[in-house]
């Protein structure tokens, strides 16, 4: 099974196609719309499509690539040029871009002659194509690369935090995590430090703690940067549901906000909770585990993605798949 590594900062480029298909986990990669109807993207023949979340075709497979729904929009990518279609499964922004990006607060990024922008649902550029690498916006604020710096923009282009950065993540409960002379820490929305940059690594503040890597090991650390969980683990990701994802011994396992383990490290892979399951691998196998540890659906695939609106993509061989909260296929894997 292919490994799946939590992606803490997704930037623009030719890793969109990987972005949607990969078994990616992270909070702030993942913000989908709760409003309109669920779709979810298949393949046949090579082609993708929609489906509903009946598994029955709401569009007929057409495009060289498809991303997830975002706010109501999903990037399609057709005869090299990527555009938008909405819940209907139309397309609602003609392919024009080089490429694209979701939705995120009713604006996504764009690829045009190698500069990057954002345009709003209507395909209107809304802030000039103009960075060299970019994010989507969260809690307001995008990063954006200039140069070899990133800085953050406001959703009218404006600068809100000038470029003077090595690296960044996204915004979350209020504060990016920022790279400085090679030390991670936080900035909060003003551009001001709030944690001192001290860490080897760091990840995002999730619905606890942030994970922070320390020497060789990895803790996490609250809002104010005082060690929350002290540093023990080989690798750890942010929280998600009230548990955190770590690796000790080259097994995964999970984390309350206490620390404390709660699911023994036992997996070869594992990825976040997300609607009260995570999918975890064992001996090359991936399934679904409940907040105990328990497979609540047995490992069988070759990999597996997180839930959302009730269904997950699941991967057997080079065909792909979603099934429900039981493990029953509600569309039968195509590829």
């Amino acid at each position: 099974m292919k490994a799946s590594r939590l992606s803490l900062v997704a930037v623009a480029g030719l890793s969109l196609l990987v972005i949607a298909l990969s078994p990616l986990g992270a909070a702030s990669a993942q913000r989908r719309s709760s409003s309109g109807p669920a779709l979810f993207p298949i393949v046949i023949d090579d082609r993708w499509g929609y489906v509903g979340k009946d598994g029955k075709i709401v569009a007929n497979p057409q495009f060289d690539a498809a991303g997830d729904f975002h706010e109501g929009m999903a990037w399609v990518k057709l005869s090299r040029r990527f555009g938008f279609v909405d819940f209907s499964g139309v397309l609602a922004v003609n392919p024009q871009f080089d490429s694209a990006g979701n939705f995120s607060e009713a604006l996504a990024w764009v690829e045009v002659a190698d500069r990057f922008g954002y345009v709003d649902k209507s395909g209107k550029i809304a802030i000039n194509p103009q960075f060299d690498k970019v994010t989507d916006f969260a809690d307001g604020l995008a990063a954006v690369k200039l140069g070899k710096l990133w800085g953050f923009i406001d959703t009218q282009g404006h600068f809100k935090i000038n470029p003077q950065f090595e690296e960044v993540g996204p915004f979350s409960e209020g504060l990016a995590r920022v790279r400085l002379d090679d030390r991670w820490g936080f900035v909060d929305e003003d551009g001001k430090i709030a944690i001192n940059p001290q860490f080897e690594s760091a990840g995002e503040f999730g619905d606890g703690p942030a994970p922070v890597r320390l020497g060789d090991r990895w803790g996490f650390v609250d809002h104010k940067g005082t060690i929350a969980i002290n540093p023990q683990f080989d690798e750890a990701w942010p929280f998600a549901q009230g548990l955190a994802r770590v690796k000790v011994g080259g097994r995964y396992g999970y984390v309350d906000k206490s620390g404390k383990i709660v699911i023994n490290p036992q997996f070869d892979e594992a990825g976040e909770f997300s609607e009260g399951l995570a999918f975890a691998a064992t001996k090359d196998r991936a399934g679904y585990i409940d907040d105990k540890g328990a497979f609540a659906i047995n490992p069988q695939f070759d990999e597996a993605w997180p839930f959302h609106a009730g269904l997950a993509r699941v991967k057997l061989e080079r065909a792909y798949g979603y099934v429900d909260k039981a493990g029953k296929y509600v569309y039968n894997p195509t590829k």
